[in-house]
C-alpha cells in the first residue's frame, strides 16, 4: 500500500478569536488532504499572551528551535488586552519572523464570489492583487531609544534600516510573483519626496529589479496617493511591493477593499526554504468578538490554503480556495462581517460541505 506523503505543522493558535478560527481551518486542510492523498501532522503551541501571564514569556527560551524542525507554522493571532502590543509582538511574531528569515510577507487581495466591495458595482475581475512586503528590516528595526522620560525635554528615537541586500531580495520575490500573473505588473510604494534618506535608496533597487525583470512592468507611487489608488483603482494594481510599514498599512486596506479583514490571509515566507514558513490570518485577535462564536473562519481556511501551496500541494490549495468562494455564495453561510447571518461553525460546515462536493 502506496505511502501518504505527510508534512508536520507547527500550529499556534495564539490569542482570541485564533483559538475558535485555526482548528476550522486545520478541519478544512485535512478535508482536502484526504481528498488529495497526503497527510497533515499538527503538533500545538500554547504560546500566547495566557502563557506570557502565566510565565512571563510569550513563548519559551527554546521556541524558535521547537518549530525548526516543522514543514510549516500555522499561527492564529497574537495579542490581548493586558498585555501591551510591542510585549507580544517583539515576544512571538517578530522573532519568528526575523529568526527564521521570514523576509517576505505575501498578502493576497481578492474580490470573493458572495463578497460585496464597499467600492461601488466593483467585479472579481477588478479586484485582483498581491501586497507584498518586506517582513524583517526597514521601519520596525529595534534600534533607537528614549531619554528624558516623563520630563518636559523627552526625546524618542526610532530608526529605519535598509539594507541592500534586504531590499534587493524582497524586489526580487516581488517580481518573480508578477512574473507567473497574467499582468506581470509589479508597483512600488514609496515616500521619496518626504524621506529623504531611505525611501531613495528604495528608489534605487526598484530601478536595479526593473532592469533585472525587463518583462515585468512597473509603476511607481508615493505611498499617499497609494491608498487612494487602492479605493478609487483597485484595477490598476497585479503585485505591490512596499516596506515593513508601508505595506502592513497596505496589506490592511486592501482587504478592507476586498470585503471584510475577516477574509484576508497571510504568509510569511523564507523563498530558500532554510526555515519554515509560518501562515497566519490577517485579523488579528480580535478581542471584542472572541468567545462569542461569530467569528469569521475564512481568513484562517484561506490562510490554510496558502500554506499548502506552499508546501508544494497546489491542486488541495486551489480547491481549499473553491470550497471558500462556494460557501460563500450563499447568504446563510456568510458571517456578519459579510452581512450574513452564520456563526463560525455554519460557516466551516458550508465549507467543509463543498470541500466534499468539489
Amino acid at each position: 500500500m502506496a505511502q501518504h506523503k505527510r508534512y508536520s505543522i507547527a500550529t499556534i493558535p495564539g490569542d482570541g478569536i485564533g483559538k475558535e478560527v485555526i482548528p476550522v481551518g486545520q478541519r478544512a486542510a485535512e478535508a482536502v488532504a484526504a481528498k488529495h492523498g497526503f497527510a497533515l501532522e499538527w503538533t500545538r503551541f500554547d504560546w500566547s499572551c495566557e502563557r506570557y501571564e502565566k510565565t512571563g514569556r510569550m513563548m519559551p527560551e527554546d521556541g524558535i528551535e521547537q518549530v525548526k524542525a516543522h514543514d510549516a507554522i500555522y499561527l492564529g493571532a497574537v495579542g490581548w488586552p493586558g498585555v501591551p502590543d510591542h510585549v507580544s509582538l517583539w515576544g512571538l511574531l517578530i522573532p519568528l519572523r526575523r529568526e527564521l528569515d521570514q523576509y517576505a510577507n505575501v498578502r493576497p487581495v481578492r474580490l470573493l464570489r458572495g463578497v460585496s466591495s464597499p467600492l461601488a458595482n466593483r467585479r472579481p475581475e477588478e479586484i485582483d492583487f498581491i501586497v507584498v512586503r518586506e517582513n524583517v528590516e526597514g521601519e520596525y528595526s529595534e534600534i533607537g531609544g528614549r531619554l528624558y522620560r516623563g520630563t518636559a525635554d523627552e526625546v524618542a528615537v526610532q530608526e529605519a534600516v535598509f539594507t541592500r541586500r534586504g531590499v534587493d531580495r524582497i524586489m526580487d520575490y516581488a517580481f518573480t510573483l508578477a512574473r507567473g500573473r497574467k499582468r506581470k505588473h509589479v508597483a512600488s510604494a514609496t515616500k521619496s519626496n518626504g524621506i529623504v534618506h531611505t525611501m531613495p535608496f528604495w528608489d534605487e533597487r526598484f530601478e536595479a529589479a526593473k532592469k533585472r525583470f525587463p518583462d515585468v512592468e512597473t509603476a511607481q507611487y508615493h505611498i499617499d496617493i497609494l491608498t487612494a489608488h487602492f479605493v478609487q483603482h483597485p484595477d490598476w494594481f497585479d503585485v505591490v511591493v512596499g516596506s515593513n510599514l508601508f505595506g502592513d498599512i497596505l496589506s490592511d486596506l486592501g482587504p478592507a477593499v476586498a470585503g471584510s479583514i475577516g477574509i484576508a490571509p497571510a504568509a510569511n515566507i523564507n523563498p530558500e526554504g532554510a526555515y519554515p514558513s509560518m501562515f497566519e490570518p490577517v485579523h488579528g485577535s480580535a478581542p471584542d468578538i472572541a468567545g462569542q462564536g461569530i467569528a469569521n473562519p475564512v481568513a484562517a481556511v484561506w490562510t490554510a490554503a496558502m500554506m499548502l501551496d506552499h508546501l508544494g500541494e497546489v491542486q488541495a490549495a486551489r480547491t481549499l480556495e473553491e470550497a471558500i468562494e462556494i460557501s460563500l455564495e450563499r447568504p446563510q453561510s456568510r458571517t456578519r462581517d459579510l452581512g450574513g447571518t452564520a456563526d463560525t461553525k455554519a460557516s466551516e460546515a458550508a465549507i467543509l460541505d463543498a470541500i466534499h462536493s468539489l
